[in-house]
Formats: C-alpha cells, sequence, structure tokens
C-alpha cells in the first residue's frame, strides 16, 4: 500500500526581515473575508468624517489668512497714519500676541487625527492580523504556480497563462482590480523572507516596475518604496546567480541612497566577483520553483487543476453511463436521483441536484458561528497545515433540522447506516484564498490516526457535498486515476475509500484543488467501516 510522507518545514527567515507571530485566520476563510469588507465601510465613514473636520479647520485657516491679507492690503499699506489709529494698532498686537499663536498651536488638527485613531482602534479586533497578510500573499502565489498564471498579467487584474506562446485567458472576472507597487512588494517580500527567491523575483520586479512608473513617489498609504523594493530585489537576483544584475540595481539604489552603506558593501562584493569569475561562470541555472518536501505527485496534481475537470479521453469510456437511481429504496421511487458515474476505478459518483439552494443555504448559516481553522492528521494529534487552506466546522443532527434530512437523504442514495457513530458528523467547510487541500487520503493510514477515535474503524467512503458554485478552480482531483471534477453546484460525489477487504484503496489519492475565483462550500459526510456489515458486504476474494 502507497502512503503519502508528509514533512512539516521549519523556514528560517532572513535576520533583515522577521516577521512576529500572529494569531490571524481571516485568509483561511472567505466568509471572514467577505465579513471583513463592513468594517472597512465603517472605516471609510470614520475618515470621511475626519476628512470633513479637517475641511472645515482649513476653512477657518483660510478665512484667517483672508482676513489679514486684507487688511495688509487695504489699512496697514496705506497712509502711515493708519497706525495711529488706537484700534487698529490694538487689533494687530492681539493679532500678533494671540490669534497668530492659536492658528499655529491649534489643537484642532491633533483632535481630529485622535478621533481618526480611537475610531480604528475599535475596529481594530475584527481587523486583519500580520498573519492575514501573509497567509493571502501565499495565496497568490499558489494560483500562480498551480494555474501557471503570469505575474505581470496578475498586476494588471487578469488571470492569464501563456499557452502556446501566447497569453490566454484562464478565466475573466466580474470585478478586475489592477495591483500596485506596494502590494507587489508585499507579495515579493513574504517570499523573500522564505528565501523563496523563485517568487520573489518576480513579484519585485513587478513592483520595481510600477514604483518606477509613478517616478518613485511616496504615497501615505505604502509601506514599500522603490528604493526597497529595489533592496530586496537585487539580492533575490544575487541569491539565484545573476549578480551582473544583483549589481545594477544596487547601483540604481544608491542614486537614491548613496550614503547606504549596506548598498555600498554589496556593491564592492558583487564588482569583486564579476572580476574574479566570468559572468557566465557565476550566473545561476535561472528562476528555480522551489522543491515541495510533502507533495510527490506535484505536477500531475497541478496539470488536473488546469484542466478543471476536460479529460475528454477519460471520460469516453463506454463504461461510464449516466442514469435515474433508487438504490432500491422506496423513498426514492418516486423522485430518483441523476446519477452520473465518473469512474470505475475507483469507484466515483456525482449525483446531480443532491440538495436544494434553500437547505445548502441554510447548512451555511448553521455552520456559520462553529468554523475553525481546518486541521490535518499529525500522528496521533491534529494541526493546521499550508496544505490545507480552509475552515470547518462540524454539525451534529441536532443542530438543524436539514442535518438530519440530509444524512437520511445520504442513506438512502449509498445505502449505508451514516448516524453517528457510523459516520461522522456533518463537516461544512469554506475555503480561503487560494483555498486547497493538496492530495491526501481521507482513510487512515496509520494505526495511530485519530479517525480510529470513534471505535467505528476506518473511512469506508467519503459524500461530499457542494454547496456553492465557483466561477474558477476549486476541482477535486484524483490525482493516480487522472482525472478531475469541476465544482457542480448542488450535487454530491461520492467514493469508496477502501477495498472491500478493509484495504485503502491507493486510487482515491485526491486533492481540493485552489479556488481561483469564488467562494466554494462543501459539506462532508464520512463514513466507517462499522454499521456496513450487511450494507456493504466483504467479498469471497479476499484481494478485493
Amino acid at each position: 500500500m502507497k502512503y503519502i510522507s508528509c514533512v512539516y518545514l521549519s523556514w528560517g527567515l532572513l535576520a533583515s526581515a522577521v516577521i512576529p507571530v500572529s494569531v490571524g485566520e481571516m485568509y483561511t476563510s472567505l466568509l471572514n473575508v467577505k465579513q471583513a469588507i463592513s468594517v472597512e465601510r465603517k472605516l471609510i465613514n470614520y475618515l470621511k468624517t475626519y476628512i470633513d473636520h479637517e475641511l472645515d479647520r482649513l476653512e477657518d485657516i483660510k478665512r484667517f489668512y483672508a482676513k489679514v491679507s486684507d487688511l495688509h492690503a487695504q489699512v496697514l499699506k496705506g497712509p502711515a497714519t493708519a497706525m495711529t489709529n488706537p484700534l487698529v494698532a490694538f487689533t494687530l498686537i492681539k493679532r500678533l500676541q494671540s490669534e497668530w499663536l492659536n492658528v499655529v498651536y491649534s489643537n484642532e488638527a491633533m483632535e481630529n487625527t485622535q478621533a481618526l485613531r480611537s475610531s480604528y482602534e475599535e475596529e481594530e479586533a475584527d481587523l486583519p492580523k500580520l498573519e492575514d497578510l501573509q497567509g493571502a500573499a501565499k495565496g497568490l502565489m499558489r494560483l500562480q504556480d498551480v494555474y501557471a498564471l503570469q505575474v505581470p498579467s496578475l498586476t494588471m487584474g487578469r488571470f492569464q497563462r501563456v499557452t502556446n506562446g501566447k497569453p490566454i485567458d484562464v478565466c475573466m472576472p466580474a470585478v478586475s482590480v489592477p495591483l500596485s507597487g506596494d502590494d507587489c512588494f508585499w507579495v515579493g517580500k513574504v517570499a523573500y523572507e522564505q528565501e523563496d527567491y523563485y517568487h520573489s523575483v518576480q513579484w519585485l520586479e513587478e513592483s520595481v516596475r510600477l514604483f518606477r512608473g509613478t517616478g518613485g513617489d511616496w504615497s501615505p498609504e505604502n509601506e514599500g518604496t522603490l528604493e526597497d523594493a529595489l533592496d530586496h530585489l537585487a539580492f533575490s537576483h544575487f541569491k539565484t546567480g545573476n549578480v551582473s544584475y544583483a549589481l545594477s540595481l544596487s547601483q540604481e539604489l544608491l542614486h537614491h541612497d548613496p550614503m547606504n552603506g549596506r548598498v555600498l558593501e554589496n556593491v564592492e562584493k558583487y564588482e569583486k566577483l564579476l572580476v574574479a569569475i566570468p559572468p557566465k561562470s557565476i550566473r545561476g541555472d535561472g528562476l528555480r520553483r522551489p522543491a515541495s518536501n510533502y507533495l510527490r505527485t506535484r505536477d500531475t496534481y497541478e496539470r488536473l487543476c488546469q484542466t478543471q475537470g476536460s479529460q475528454p479521453m477519460h471520460f469516453k469510456n463506454p463504461r461510464l453511463f449516466c442514469d435515474y437511481f433508487t438504490h432500491g429504496s422506496p423513498g426514492l421511487l418516486l423522485q430518483p436521483v441523476r446519477r452520473e458515474v465518473l469512474s470505475l476505478q475507483p469507484y466515483v459518483v456525482l449525483y446531480h441536484n443532491f440538495i436544494t439552494n434553500t437547505e445548502a443555504e441554510d447548512i451555511k448559516r448553521v455552520a456559520h458561528q462553529g468554523l475553525r481553522r481546518s486541521v490535518v492528521a499529525a500522528g496521533e494529534k491534529q494541526a493546521t497545515a499550508d496544505f490545507r487552506i480552509s475552515k470547518s466546522a462540524w454539525l451534529k443532527a441536532s443542530a438543524h433540522s436539514i442535518v438530519g434530512k440530509l444524512d437520511q437523504r445520504i442513506s438512502m442514495v449509498t445505502g449505508l447506516d451514516v448516524k453517528h457513530p457510523y459516520g461522522e458528523y456533518l463537516q461544512v467547510v469554506n475555503y480561503g484564498i487560494g483555498g486547497h487541500y493538496e492530495p491526501h487520503f481521507d482513510h487512515a493510514t496509520s494505526s495511530s490516526s485519530p479517525v480510529f477515535k470513534l471505535k467505528t474503524g476506518n473511512r469506508v467512503a467519503t459524500f461530499m457535498i457542494y454547496l456553492s458554485s465557483v466561477e474558477a478552480g476549486g476541482s477535486t482531483a484524483f490525482i493516480y486515476a487522472n482525472f478531475s471534477v469541476p465544482v457542480v453546484e448542488r450535487a454530491a460525489i461520492f467514493w469508496w475509500n477502501l477495498h472491500r477487504n478493509g484495504e485503502g484503496d491507493v486510487d482515491t489519492l485526491h486533492a481540493g484543488c485552489p479556488v481561483l475565483i469564488g467562494d466554494k462550500w462543501v459539506a462532508n459526510k464520512w463514513i466507517h467501516e462499522y454499521g456496513q456489515e450487511f450494507k456493504h458486504r466483504c467479498s469471497l476474494n479476499p484481494e478485493e
């Protein structure tokens, strides 16, 4: 039996940019990202109030300026006898001793700023953490890799990959948002801090290009500058072996910051390297994508994700079919389910229109409060992992009447006993930014797995319901079986995880491809061996 080995990596960060630990998990669920929109609406209102108050303050200053200017034009520049007027003399002294002092040292600007800051701090608990920004950046890089997206296109708000030498739109989002130089800097910086120079070079190149396009002008909302982008990009190129370009970028940086001692030292070092060894000898082999220590099937996985369910050779198999299916259940005689057999080995079936829109919305609504970061088995325990980005909630039958109805419907379609403990509670999952679950088995591959805590055996079958549609991405890819299934809203997919002899079926190795555009929700029902003795019998052939 094949096993998928997982190695949890601990990345070392460069000393120049250490990121503090954060507990942000907003990026792991698109529901939370959507909820953040209401927080920004509040911040927009606070900023509008601040601007209004500042405009009022500036109007008062302009009025004072006009008053004094007019006075100088009409009175003080008039006949010298004007100053002999005690009223004119008094108002001049009063202005210089009091009014100018009040204007110059007014606390109104500080009070307006403090009011804005206080309003911001009231919402701070609901704002994304640094980890969320990092996770969102990693999500963009994941989408870039899995769907072979071009970074220059992404900066223009387009999702394109190169096919036969030409850029092709992978999808056309309803709303397109271009990225700024600072946006690209942040993504590149996250890669840089992980010593991932393959990604940092590509994103920082775009950052430098965009910053140059603005003339290097600074904006108050930006964290990065042209100088920062040049600095990170130069070192990234050096680490990939492109010393001559690292030197060129460092020299450009010195034009902006000529007294930067560290950059001066780098320039000297690069020049010595280029003199000592010819450029061709020290130039690296170009950008190389970082290897994955735990994903052994990356090429197949990404190819299946890119096809998004369009494998004509697979589905031309004449033994595959569609029908109206009752499974001999009286409850399905009047309204049989629409069954589509997708694969015979492993046996994978899609049931169309398994759930109604109302039922799907009810399930999502009930799950909202219970959503927590999804975990994976790590020995006898469970832990979060970068190869699974989502949030999930577990719903008992008592949570809502629809949960019990779904259990009954699943039982009729599969002929299995799905009630707890023979079936696990319904798991509702919402994927995050670039949300995915890399290749894995649903059944336990180790006797110490938490799957056995129910004491009802291994997971014999999986029943997954698509609660939403997506615009692009999010397919379910069966790696060894070499096909993928796109998200079909309101449908459900079913497969056997174990052979009849109880051994795991390695052909069920599957993955949830990253969601490119859309809000993906699924509900999983895992059915265990015990309770199925007379419903899914063992074969007389011990090898089957």
